[in-house]
């Protein structure tokens, strides 16, 4: 089978490799649908410390189950499924607290385990033992069950952020995982949503596709000021930084309204993590700052069915789908900005 494989920083190739044997609790899939993330050109660029070369690239998974192992049951050649990324122990004092998403022995498909940039890939025991292989609902494409990964992210920290009805949102950052905060903060009834880039050309892509009530162009314009304008003095009830960049997250605190809620979405890059931080308007407005950290199995499930009954459509954002042999150059498109989401289907 062909996979896309890395082996180090700036060397992933797409190359032969033989079709993994099914051990007796795996589950094998062929890959119908594996969707691509800025993680992945991290990946290629820098590596990661949690990957031993060579390693099959790839956790936005969907597929077809094609072989069970003896010792599973519930599954069977034919079922269409989606694959969890993060996949928590299920047995430390957090998971037993229901606080997956902070597993300190987390694994991670496509860095601990092969991925989905292949043409067959095993689900392993670990990603069962926290059901993480979910049934894609019929009506489903494989394409839009893989972008139920990062909408469970995004529901993990919409959740901490308490993201709800009547709030104005303000969403930092256009590329997919901004697009979907939009749409998920419409889903729970926010009153008004603004999202702000840097970048026009990649704003203008993101707001043509999930119309927020305000595309704010932050190289333009005081993103501050434009915020507080727009709400009237007040600021923003709930600020999502969905994006790398500290000063996102400066911003973020000077826009908050009163007991504003603040979720730092987006990790900043290891080498620049400190911001300046104006504590006082933290005290005196009683603001609250979360960040959000991946996803538990439970959130994939409940992304399926968000995506499934049409609260949050993603069909849409999903602006290129490329073959297995071109899953590089969908990298560049993501690398560029070119692009809402890229899914590689092998």
């Amino acid at each position: 089978m062909r996979v896309v494989r890395f082996h180090a920083p700036g060397d992933v190739r797409i190359e032969d490799a033989p079709e993994p044997p099914t051990g007796p609790g795996d589950v094998k899939i062929r890959v119908r649908a594996c969707s691509t993330c800025g993680t992945d050109v991290k990946i290629l660029n820098f590596g990661h410390h949690h990957i031993v070369p060579p390693r099959v690239m790839g956790h936005e998974i969907a597929g077809e189950v094609v072989e069970v192992g003896a010792d599973v049951s519930g599954w069977a050649p034919g079922d269409r499924v989606q694959v969890i990324a993060a996949i928590p122990c299920g047995q430390c004092a957090e998971c037993r607290r229901g606080r997956m998403t902070v597993c300190p022995n987390q694994v991670s498909m496509g860095y601990h385990f092969d991925g989905g940039f292949a043409q067959y890939m095993i689900v392993p025991p670990n990603v069962l033992a926290v059901d993480g292989l979910n049934r894609i609902p019929d009506g489903l494409s494989f394409a839009e069950a893989s972008v139920a990964e990062p909408l469970a992210c995004v529901l993990n920290g919409q959740n901490l952020a308490g993201v709800g009805e009547g709030d104005d949102v303000v969403v930092m950052g256009s590329g997919p995982i901004g697009c979907l905060h939009v749409r998920l903060a419409r889903a729970r009834g926010a009153a008004r949503v603004f999202l702000v880039d840097l970048n026009r050309e990649r704003l203008d892509l993101a707001a043509n596709l999930v119309h927020p009530d305000a595309a704010i162009c932050g190289s333009e314009t005081d993103v501050v000021d434009a915020v507080l304008k727009l709400t009237e003095g007040r600021g923003a009830d709930v600020v999502i930084t969905a994006a790398a960049a500290g000063a996102a997250q400066e911003q973020a605190v000077q826009m908050a309204a009163r007991q504003g809620r603040i979720s730092f979405f987006g990790g900043l890059p290891k080498d620049k993590p400190v911001i300046a931080l104006d504590s006082n308007l933290v005290h005196y407005r009683e603001l609250t700052i979360v960040g959000a950290n991946g996803s538990s199995p439970q959130h994939n499930k409940e992304a399926l069915r968000l995506i499934a009954e049409g609260a949050v459509p993603v069909a849409d954002l999903i602006t290129h789908r490329l073959p297995l042999q071109d899953a590089l150059d969908a990298f560049g498109i993501v690398a560029r900005g070119e692009a809402i989401k890229v899914t590689v289907e092998p």
